[in-house]
């Protein structure tokens, strides 16, 4: 398993990171467990989750249960130190959590208190604010985006806010390291400024999307990433099983999340099909399955810490992990370079 420093410090994590958040809903307890289990033993010391997991559906009676659920094989197995565990705050506007309020130093405090209880831990290896209060481009929204609305001053009082608590969590031992998620270069630029300026926490990793389906992180931030050493966390690489080919042809097999969520938040376009066969010819060629090469792709990318993937069932976690071992040739790249000049985002 590859080994890759986590932003500007000294931890090293595992290129692929386990999520989590089937955990509860798609995903049983006694199955969750045996994930862990399997990717430890496959060189894997990483596991992401979040305040608000599990999703598929996200709902009020299983909020938090991706947590509890990895807090009762902390309990159970006794192997916490062979993992590091990356979690988050929820934000503004979801109301299953703290009534959609935004996140402030109390939120975070009162957040992170009820992660180590139902983590099971004494510290979070990695915090992050899940999405910022003022709104962001991700989640398909960068169609629409419309920054002139934000208030600058209020924004940079947050951001300073949150470092501070960061520092004081961290100084409670309760925290190890700070990270943002569903963030822009700007945003990313104001938290490493004042973080250097007021000597707080430094942002060491961004997690946003990012896979042959969807690669807004290739330009600015993908510079801000190397320059700061701000490692990207890549959450939804294989695009909620779109680049498994499973979907291709009208397909929508039973229990699948599209089952669930039809059009995969806003990625189902009439142009993501086309992309993911041309992608599926690219694997064919080279004679490997679609979702082995999209995850080996991941980590081909220069300013990818950890590429998050989940499985459902243990059986898919098994396939999925073959993806580490895999070196894609040079040809393959440029094929796959081609097939995403013929279909930049899709959606």
């Amino acid at each position: 398993m590859k080994m890759n420093r986590l932003g500007g410090t000294d931890i090293h994590v595992s290129g692929l990171c386990l999520g989590t958040m089937t955990y509860g809903t798609q995903t049983s307890e006694a199955d969750a467990h045996r994930q862990i289990d399997m990717a430890i033993d496959h060189g894997i010391n990483f596991v992401d989750t979040a305040e608000m997991y599990p999703v598929t559906p996200i709902s009020a009676d299983t909020q938090g249960d991706s947590e509890r659920i990895i807090g009762s094989w902390v309990r159970k197995s006794g192997r916490r130190d062979k993992i590091l565990i990356a979690t988050k705050v929820s934000g503004q506007g979801l109301k299953i959590v703290r009534d959609g309020a935004p996140i402030s130093g109390q939120t975070i405090r009162t957040a992170i208190e009820t992660s180590l209880r139902s983590l099971q831990t004494d510290i979070i290896d990695l915090y992050q604010l899940h999405w910022p209060n003022r709104g962001s481009y991700w989640f398909r929204q960068h169609w629409t985006y419309d920054p002139t609305s934000q208030n600058r001053a209020a924004t940079l009082d947050h951001m300073e806010e949150a470092l501070q608590t960061m520092q004081r969590l961290a100084d409670e031992g309760k925290v190890k390291l700070f990270g943002l998620s569903n963030e822009s270069a700007w945003g990313t630029a104001q938290f490493l400024r004042i973080a250097e300026q007021e000597n707080l926490p430094k942002v060491e990793t961004i997690q946003n999307e990012y896979s042959l389906l969807c690669r807004l992180f290739d330009t600015d931030l993908a510079e801000l990433a190397y320059n700061e050493q701000v490692g990207l966390l890549a959450y939804s690489p294989l695009a909620t099983g779109l680049l498994t080919g499973k979907y291709l042809n009208g397909h929508v097999p039973e229990g699948s999340r599209m089952t669930i969520s039809p059009g995969l938040g806003g990625r189902v376009t009439k142009r993501v099909h086309p992309a993911v066969t041309a992608y599926q010819e690219v694997a064919d060629k080279h004679g490997l399955p679609l979702p082995l090469m999209s995850l080996a792709w991941c980590l081909t990318r220069p300013f990818v810490t950890s590429a998050i993937f989940g499985a459902t069932t243990s059986e898919q976690l098994s396939f999925l992990l073959k993806s580490a071992s895999i070196e894609l040739s040079e040809d393959c790249l440029n094929d796959i370079n081609d097939a995403y000049r013929s279909h930049p985002l899709p959606y």
